[in-house]
């Protein structure tokens, strides 16, 4: 099955763009860092010689000393002029002489330290020196988050447009992809990642934030056999959608299925409304060896569904299966005719019929019915030939209901239950 094919390849370059970004930026501030940790270090081995110590020592300029020196002039000068006497030129300018002494070292030494960072920082630290015998505890300490990345709110926002753009390009819908940009933001930025592991966990949150929109199905099959063996009645369910979705032959492929399940069923042509339907769905169950309750064209489809359920009653069949018109979800007489079945029939589970393929287009119906129905779940159709995929997160997300079944063909087997962790391997995630 193609489902995902164009998404899949998108999220996948976008999710490598972004790590690549990352990468970069985490590299040049690593040798920023460096850099300046390495100014600090040769800056402390600078020898300054004084006045006192014939030997050098690593350390700034003796500051206390250069006080107590300039402390001295100003007394003397006080003295001075105190008593009257005119300026000592001779001894400042001895006393000015020892101040430069203790400085004139410092200042050319600290003059060729900065004009040899200044042409360090023009050069790129290589991951030999990284891994340099004998630099280890010097480079670990100043970039202990050397082999991390961290991906800043900058670099996402330069990259969020895009992934909102693939998403939209790939059938999903706009509140669902804004919706997932600003979770996966959330998620993602200032959030570290070993270097060899960015790409993958970017796409693990990805999934995450899919998981969380898509509302993995109740056990159908569970559900039937606990009302059948509490009430002794059918499980009645009830199928809407709109014409050329596939919902017939879907029907079909659903009681096939229970029937694989050991589960017996019979199908209610409700669908009086639209020519051939009638006979469309009786073929099916010819094909299938399923009974179908039929009324002439134009009758009352709510009474079609009443006695169809009727009849399983009395003759113990364990589901109904109720076809209903291919109803536009912009015809508000049919749509108002649909709320006349629920009544009457009173379904344990409505499902919505739509098309995979078919986008936002398949968001609009599914509002629709659910607004007036309340739909229960969601079967998407032709999704073997869906190469975007982003139908089936769009409505998940929209009516906060499960999707139950995919239908991937177009014989009776081609329709699997719906597993939103495989969905989400699909996808790449």
């Amino acid at each position: 099955m193609n489902m995902f094919k164009f998404l899949k390849e998108k999220i996948g370059d976008w999710t490598k763009n972004l790590t690549k970004k990352a990468e970069e930026t985490s590299k040049k501030e690593s040798n920023k860092e460096k850099k300046s940790a390495k100014k600090e270090e040769k800056k402390k081995e600078i020898k300054i010689p004084t006045k006192f110590s014939i030997e050098t020592q690593k350390v700034e300029p003796d500051l206390e000393r250069l006080k107590k020196i300039s402390e001295k002039l100003e007394k003397k000068q006080q003295k001075k002029i105190e008593k009257g006497i005119k300026k000592d030129k001779k001894s400042e300018a001895k006393i000015l002489k020892d101040l430069n002494i203790e400085t004139k070292d410092y200042e050319e030494n600290l003059k060729k330290l900065e004009e040899e960072t200044e042409k360090e920082s023009e050069e790129t630290i290589t991951d030999e020196e990284e891994t340099k015998p004998g630099t280890k505890s010097f480079f670990q300490r100043v970039t202990s988050n050397i082999n991390k990345v961290k991906i800043s709110e900058k670099e996402y926002d330069e990259y969020s447009e895009e992934l909102e753009n693939i998403l939209l390009e790939n059938n999903v819908a706009l509140e669902v992809a804004e919706r997932m940009v600003l979770d996966l933001k959330e998620k993602l930025v200032g959030r570290e990642f070993l270097k060899k592991e960015v790409e993958s966990g970017i796409k693990s949150l990805f999934g995450d934030i899919i998981g969380d929109i898509l509302i993995s199905p109740p056990d159908l099959l569970e559900q039937i056999k606990d009302k059948i063996y509490k009430s002794k009645e059918p499980y009645v369910i009830l199928f809407c959608g709109i014409n050329g979705s596939g919902k017939t032959t879907t029907i079909a492929k659903v009681a096939n299925y229970l029937k694989s399940k050991n589960l017996s069923c019979l199908i209610a042509a409700a669908d009086t409304f639209r020519a051939a339907s009638i006979e469309q769905i009786k073929e099916h169950g010819n094909k299938l060896g399923i009974k179908v309750i039929s009324h002439d064209y134009g009758s009352d489809p709510a009474s079609v569904g009443f006695d169809a359920i009727q009849y399983a009653k009395k003759n113990s069949i364990n589901c109904v299966l109720i076809d209903t018109a291919g109803r536009m979800h912009t015809q508000k007489n049919l749509l108002r005719e649909m709320e006349k079945i629920v009544k009457v029939c009173k379904p344990d589970k409505k499902l919505f019929i739509g098309e995979s393929i078919t986008g936002n287009d398949a968001v609009e119906q599914v509002k629709s019915f659910d607004e007036l129905i309340g739909i229960d779940g969601i079967i998407l159709t032709k999704a073997d030939i869906d190469e975007k995929g982003g139908t089936a997160l769009s409505v998940g997300y929209v009516t906060k209901k499960p999707i139950f079944y995919l239908g991937t063909g177009q014989n009776y087997n081609d329709i699997e239950p719906f597993n939103k962790n495989k969905f989400i391997e699909k996808l790449g995630l």
